[in-house]
């Protein structure tokens, strides 16, 4: 949305009476408006490309389940180890005494 929103922009510029009357600013809008449709065309290949290795995943993940497993497997960790960082972060805040040595230690 951002680059055809640049692309817009570019293309308004262009129509931009100015433009008539300054050759500079018309070379540099035009340089401008160059710039955006190829960065444009760029991000939509980029999309395009995007959405077809996603489907390539799908039918790896089909082919290789363990492969699929250990995703699953590394989320589940990735969770527990942010829900027990949460816990030793509020053990830090405490006040410093002996139970609550004891649970930020173990």
């Amino acid at each position: 949305a951002m680059s055809k929103s640049a692309v817009k922009i570019s293309s308004d510029l262009l129509s931009n009476p100015l433009c008539e009357q300054e050759p500079s600013f018309l070379e540099m809008v035009t340089a401008f408006d160059t710039a955006m449709k190829r960065m444009d065309s760029f991000n939509q290949e980029k999309v395009t490309m995007g959405l077809a290795e996603e489907g390539e995943t799908g039918v790896f993940s089909n082919v290789f389940p363990s492969l699929n497993m250990a995703v699953k497997r590394r989320e589940q960790t990735l969770q527990d180890y942010k829900r027990l960082q949460s816990k030793v972060e509020k053990y830090e805040e405490k006040e410093r005494t002996g139970p609550v040595l004891a649970k930020l230690h173990q």
